[in-house]
């Protein structure tokens, strides 16, 4: 049993939140997993961890040592993959998650050329906009708008996504053309929304000159399918917030017109969120690596 073995079991207990699962996750019984932390601790000469017989939370020596020590294993797998040759010859499965417009303009049409660079490597995708469990789901990375509630899983932000506000001229034409977010708050249009089962958010986070303010929103419409909700509107149903890079051809061709403009939506953080990487393992890195440089253009259009 090394340092360094001990480190990476300290590393998958924080992230995972568990003992038990850490054990789970290395395959370890808890006994040892219990016996390095101890090691670590005494090493340290500090306490990284909070237990009782119900939870365990990490202590402020734990969460700096975390930053440290997920550096320190960054490094040690960089060297091991150069030295193995691993990078440049990867292959097995992964799992991937992405919400469907990020998977089906973003990922999906980028797949084929990844394909040929790295023919050993077999991509599951899926798509959906309801949330992921990375850990309990088995998904290697899960591409994400907005921000996640596990804090104990690792994430790479892409890029912070333009949004905007938009309906079809038809129904600009029947119910006015809104300029600012008072009048959606009042309820005076049909607001498309996304929501799928445990969703929270009934409001739109919105710049004014104020700054940022929440409106609530109406709407007689209502999915768990972002695309769903393009089309809705597309036929003329209500107001629709979308990430630019999902409507961009409907707003170049005039089938969506820009609304609410006085007062427009905040941006979206696009980000990866994955779990600590596997000794000798980069697919994901090179997974997410590969696609970010091809995705990230298309998530800044204005």
């Amino acid at each position: 049993m090394s340092y360094l073995d001990n480190i990476r079991t300290f590393v998958r207990v924080y992230e995972l939140g568990s003992m038990s699962a850490a054990a789970r996750d290395q395959r370890l019984s808890p006994a040892v997993v219990s016996a390095r932390m101890t090691q670590l601790e005494q090493h340290l000469g500090v306490r990284l961890f909070q237990r009782t017989t119900r939870s365990l939370s990490p202590t402020e020596q734990g969460q700096i040592f975390y930053e440290g020590a997920c550096a320190v294993l960054d490094s040690v797998e960089d060297a091991e993959a150069g030295v193995a040759n691993i990078t440049d010859n990867p292959r097995g499965t992964l799992h991937i998650a992405a919400p469907l417009g990020i998977g089906r303009r973003l990922i999906a049409p980028n797949m084929p050329d990844f394909a040929e660079s790295y023919p050993q490597v077999t991509v599951r995708l899926r798509s959906s906009d309801r949330k992921v469990d990375l850990t309990a789901e088995g998904l290697d990375v899960a591409f994400f708008l907005g921000r996640p509630e596990d804090s104990n899983l690792r994430i790479r932000k892409i890029a912070d996504c333009p949004r905007v506000l938009c309906a079809s001229p038809e129904y600009i034409a029947r119910h006015g053309h809104p300029v600012s977010g008072e009048a959606i708050d009042r309820g005076q249009h049909n607001c498309l929304n996304l929501r799928f089962p445990g969703a929270t958010e009934f409001q739109w986070n919105l710049e004014t000159p104020d700054g940022p303010r929440r409106f609530e929103v109406h709407g007689r419409f209502e999915s768990d399918d972002g695309d769903v909700l393009t089309n809705w509107a597309l036929d003329g149903a209500g107001i629709v917030m979308k990430p630019v890079f999902e409507i961009a051809e409907h707003l170049a061709s005039g089938a969506l017109v820009r609304v609410v403009e006085d007062t427009p939506p905040l941006p979206v953080q696009v980000a990866c969120l994955y779990a600590h990487r596997r000794h000798q393992d980069p697919k994901s890195r090179l997974f997410m690596e590969f696609m970010i440089a091809r995705m990230t253009p298309a998530l800044n259009v204005v």
